[in-house]
């Protein structure tokens, strides 16, 4: 901690910082929380998602890294290369909102601890809203998330025996709640369920409203209504499925422009190669709004078990209800697992 409180991660101008992070966690409505918030008049939220305090953790963000095997060589992000030029151009976003309750959504700032000592250290005391949804069902829309991508290459069954990491991760919210408890007061910190911001809009929205000291009264009644980052599904998921294990490398193109080493030209023909045949794929293959096909009632319970292990103890440490709106059949004995 003392090492970075030390390095180039101290905002140079802590007022241009974010009030206010929606920081994950994945799946779990941060979108759609956005888009809600986006509609006050007193907040501003840039329109992208910033990865800024975690974007070089190459365990949040495999895909902002990309390795040319002709070349042998890593086009990747790192903070040392640029510092004043990173911080300039995510401070930028809030150029001239000075008077606007600022903030930002990162999805993958909740599991990550680095994103937590970061945001620590910062001389603001920005606040976080961290959404949780059920677990289980966390994980499933995230391998539609990453099947899409160009990242799963496997069926969802397939992925929990192989890599479970990939989706089982950012569903342990004891861990990655206690990173922020640890580093930031409580008073900081609100935990929202998905379920409930689905189910109980209005009153959810009050909440974070009082929370970051918002006149709930100036939104429009049509808030109620929003719902953004509707699920897009490939027609064919088969065929989704071979085309991301004959060109995994298509998934992590869309990053690699904004990287700061640019590639060499003979890089740059061989991604714009990549990026045709990327492209062609999603022609004969096109994403179209449908339902999720239902996940299997066996794995259904086979991951619910585990995540009642798992978040034992939950309850407790937020100090709110939580384990009972997931699982009905379950009691909290408030023991950490």
């Amino acid at each position: 901690m003392a090492h970075e409180q030390s390095s180039e991660w101290i905002a140079p101008n802590p007022s241009q910082l974010p009030d206010f992070i929606i920081g994950g966690a994945m799946k779990s409505g941060t979108t759609t929380l956005h888009s809600i918030l986006d509609q006050h008049p007193n907040v501003f939220i840039p329109k992208k998602e910033q990865h800024f305090f975690d974007f070089d953790n190459l365990l949040q963000h495999s895909a902002f890294n990309f390795f040319d095997g002709e070349e042998n060589s890593w086009i990747r992000n790192s903070m040392s290369r640029s510092p004043q030029q990173l911080w300039e151009d995510y401070l930028s976003n809030y150029d001239g909102k000075e008077s606007s309750i600022k903030g930002e959504d990162s999805t993958t700032y909740l599991a990550s601890s680095i994103a937590a000592k970061r945001i620590a250290m910062q001389p603001k005391d920005i606040k976080l809203i961290f959404l949780l949804r059920h677990p289980t069902h966390r994980a499933y829309s995230q391998y539609f998330h990453l099947l899409r991508s160009g990242r799963a290459i496997f069926s969802f069954e397939d992925t929990l025996m192989f890599t479970p990491e990939k989706l089982l991760q950012r569903s342990l919210y004891n861990e990655q709640l206690q990173y922020y408890y640890d580093l930031i007061p409580r008073e900081r910190i609100k935990v929202v369920l998905f379920e409930d911001l689905i189910s109980k809009t209005k009153n959810t929205v009050a909440e974070i409203c009082t929370f970051l000291d918002l006149d709930f009264q100036k939104f429009d009644n049509n808030i109620l209504t929003t719902h953004s980052n509707k699920t897009k599904l490939p027609s064919s998921i088969t065929l989704q499925i071979y085309y991301n294990r004959l060109f995994r490398k298509t998934a992590n193109l869309r990053h690699v422009d904004s990287l700061p080493e640019s590639p060499s030209p003979k890089e740059k023909r061989r991604i714009f190669f990549l990026r045709l045949i990327k492209k062609a794929h999603r022609m004969i293959n096109p994403l179209q709004d449908k339902e999720k096909p239902p996940i299997k009632k066996s794995t259904q319970q086979f991951l619910d078990q585990f995540f009642q292990r798992r978040l034992s103890g939950i309850n407790n440490l937020v100090g709110k209800e939580i384990l009972s709106t997931w699982f009905s059949d379950t009691n909290d004995t408030s023991k950490n697992s």
